[in-house]
């Protein structure tokens, strides 16, 4: 005599009303008192309005589903909530079950003030590279009305399921989106890696700092338009960095050190930049500047955000004045690249889980090395280049990117 098989009968719960205690516990209570299986659960909370689902499963042999409703239903009105079953046939079901080994990714949108266009262009991309989404949530705290928000970023994160049709033009509407609506926009896979970076390394010059410092040194030694016209070349690919360094730092030649010292004291950080070595150093990350600047400045910075690590090209100083000289190696970009390397092998950790900020070619090296490239406010061939450009906020972003919630920064 074959066995029979046993059939069960799979219904969705959804439910809706004003949050408050025990809610959850006192309808979960109901399935239990009917011995029901549960196969997926989730909950949400928009402005004190809950909203919760639960699929069952109920074993058509040994329980009568009606009753169970009928208690469901009977609960919810003594609760003050609205509740719908669906009946979810098993084919439909089992598709679902399929698609659980399909890759997932984090499209993180980051903007001053979210409006709905921002939504609508972010998941229209989503939408045309057959990619579903799971999960919105939001990573900044509420807004208040009665004070200036100007300052404050609003970020929303979208867990989607599945492969991109066509990942080049997917990073292009991205960028083109970032670029039309003043927003940034992040994708990235999302796995083990990303939820363990453990060490960032940051360029200084327009990256941490809102200066150049060679242009600095420049004005205050009145070659500003010779180091300029360098930095030009330089650029238009005409001499390549070790190059233009040497040029520019002969150019400096007997120029006196404490110009140095009162430079450093006044360096313009970039919004963001304390907040976010504040966190990261809390949270037990590892962080370094790699820079094709100069050391003295970067020893400052690591003494005023407490970077753990600095290497940068140290200049030559005699009798308290520069020589227009540099001492040992060059840091350029495959330097960079080489020392980030070296610092995940020290700190025992994959590639994967660093991070790399950089704006300029020079940093492009490094940022191709990292598990997460970060172009920040770059030269275009840089922000097309690296995985990720952050162009309309502050250096804070990052945190987000990580996955950190305000709750997380702001305590």
């Amino acid at each position: 005599m074959e066995d029979k098989k046993e059939t069960k009968e799979l219904i969705l719960l959804s439910l809706q009303g004003n949050d408050k205690p025990g809610l959850t516990s006192s309808i979960t209570k109901i399935l239990a008192e009917h011995n029901v299986d549960i196969l997926d659960i989730g909950q949400a909370v928009i402005h004190n309005d809950l909203s919760l689902g639960i699929l069952i499963s109920i074993n058509n042999h040994s329980e009568d589903s009606s009753s169970i409703l009928k208690d469901l239903l009977f609960r919810a009105y003594e609760l003050g909530l609205n509740i719908k079953f669906r009946p979810v046939p098993r084919d439909n079901y089992e598709e679902w079950v399929s698609q659980q080994g399909k890759k997932r990714h984090i499209v993180t949108l980051m903007a001053r003030r979210l409006g709905g266009q921002h939504i609508a262009e972010v998941t229209r991309i989503i939408s045309e590279q057959g990619l579903n989404i799971d999960k919105i949530s939001r990573l900044t705290g509420r807004r208040s009305l009665l004070v200036d928000n100007s300052h404050v970023m609003s970020v929303v994160e979208f867990s989607v399921r599945g492969e991109p049709l066509n990942n080049e033009k997917l990073k292009l509407d991205f960028i083109e989106a970032s670029k039309n609506l003043n927003i940034d926009i992040a994708f990235q896979a999302d796995n083990i890696f990303r939820r363990n970076r453990r060490l960032v390394c940051f360029d200084m010059d327009s990256t941490l700092i809102q200066t150049e410092v060679i242009d600095e040194l420049a004005r205050k030694a009145g070659v500003y338009d010779k180091v300029a016209e360098i930095t030009a070349s330089a650029m238009r690919g005409e001499i390549d960095f070790r190059q233009s360094f040497l040029q520019r730092i002969a150019l400096l030649e007997g120029l006196d050190e404490s110009v140095m010292k009162d430079i450093a004291e006044n360096l313009p950080l970039t919004e963001g930049a304390e907040r976010l070595f504040r966190t990261l150093k809390k949270s037990g990350y590892k962080t370094a500047i790699l820079s094709g600047g100069f050391t003295y400045f970067g020893n400052y910075l690591k003494q005023k955000l407490d970077i753990d690590y600095v290497f940068a090209n140290e200049l030559e100083v005699k009798d308290g004045k520069l020589t227009g000289k540099h001492l040992g190696d060059i840091v350029d970009g495959a330097k960079k690249a080489e020392l980030l390397k070296l610092l995940a092998f020290k700190e025992d950790i994959h590639l994967e889980q660093c991070i790399a900020v950089g704006d300029g070619a020079n940093d492009l090296p490094m940022i191709q090395e990292a598990g997460l490239g970060i172009a920040f406010h770059a030269k275009p061939k840089v922000k097309a280049t690296a995985q990720h450009s952050i162009s309309q906020n502050g250096l804070d972003t990052i945190l987000y990117l990580i996955g950190f919630r305000d709750r997380e920064i702001n305590n």
